[in-house]
Parts: C-alpha cells; structure tokens; sequence
C-alpha cells in the first residue's frame, strides 16, 4: 500500500502568531487555494482510493477540498490531530512565555502540559494511528492522510521505527505532500515534503 501523508494549508494561526496545536483556527484565503492546488495535483498524480483527515478545520476542510476533487470516501480519525497543547492553544507565544514558561531543562517527556498530553503519549498516538491506518485499510491501494504538522512528523518517525526519544523532527510546509509505500519486504520513502504544486 501507499500513504500519499498531506498537511493543511495555510491557518488564521499562521497569521496570528499565536499557538495552534488543538486550538481548531480555519483555513486562510490563501489556505483554500493552496488547498485547491493540491487538489488538483493530486487528482491528477496520485489519486487515493481513501481520505483519512483530522477533525481540526484545517485539515478537515482540506480534506474536503482534495475529496471533492477525487470522489473518494473521506474518514475523520480523532487520532490524527495535532499536539495537545492544553492551556497554549490559541494564546500568543509572548502571553504563553509569561503565563506558563517552560520549566528551565525542558518539560520531561512524560509530563504533559496542563490540559494536554506529554511528548510521549503524542508519540504513542502516532503509533496507534499508523499502526491502524496499515492494517485496517491495508486492502486499499494508495490511502490519504491529511493531518497536521508534529502528528506528521511523528507518523514519519513510526514508519522509520525510530525509538521514543529520537530528536530527529520532519518538516512539512503548507499541503506539503509525502509519498510512503510499504511492501511486504520493504519500506520506500518515495518522497518528502513535496510543494511542486504551490509553483
């Protein structure tokens, strides 16, 4: 099978400044288009046979785009939204440093964020989804993902099997695309963050 792994377009949050994670911002103007784009591109490249989206609005609504471009049957998975980020959502990075500063080494993995989940049940909901999305939809040819940023990034770090306490991190652009096939004696990363669709 292939997962075509897709992140939204462009949010209000972007614009604002503020952190987003679970905080459900719509997409901008310029989000539909990108969101239209990739639609198009997809369609055209690498249709899938089924949508797999977060229900935060951004990604939802550009799942909705790229559905009704393709005709396929769309999915919402609660799993696959962003971070957790609790008490953070929606509040400006200078209001957030003030009102909650991280601890002076960090927040320990295992310890969440007021509200929200730590870095480490992130990374395990990853897993669960990924290990979901193969199995149960493994009779689909090429299934669709459209998520958010970190849940990507850690997705990617599942299907490269890399222990719980890697700091390797994936970036992914606005409906910036990537291509995974999985085979029965091999796993191919065909390509990376793809945004050819934007030129």
């Amino acid at each position: 099978m292939e997962l075509l792994i897709i992140r939204h377009g462009q949010s209000e949050a972007d614009l604002l400044g503020v952190h987003e994670g679970r905080a459900d911002f719509p997409l901008t103007e310029l989000g539909e288009q990108q969101a239209k784009r990739l639609s198009d591109y997809v369609s055209t490249n690498f249709s899938p046979d089924i949508i797999l989206a977060s229900p935060l609005k951004r990604a939802k609504r550009t799942a909705v785009i790229l559905k009704e471009a393709i005709g396929c049957e769309l999915i919402v998975e609660s799993d696959l939204m962003e971070f957790n980020n609790g008490v953070l959502a929606g509040l400006s990075r200078e209001e957030a440093a003030v009102k909650y500063p991280l601890p002076p080494n960090g927040r320990p993995a295992h310890i969440p964020i007021e509200n929200g989940e730590s870095d480490l049940e992130f990374r395990f909901r990853a897993e669960r989804i990924f290990h979901k999305v193969i199995f149960d939809y493994r009779d689909y040819q090429r299934v669709a993902i459209v998520s958010h940023g970190g849940l990507i990034s850690h997705l990617l770090k599942a299907f490269l099997r890399q222990p719980n306490a890697s700091d390797f991190a994936f970036a992914t652009g606005d409906t910036g695309i990537h291509l995974l096939e999985i085979k029965e004696n091999v796993s191919v990363i065909r390509f990376l963050n793809r945004q050819e669709h934007l030129n």
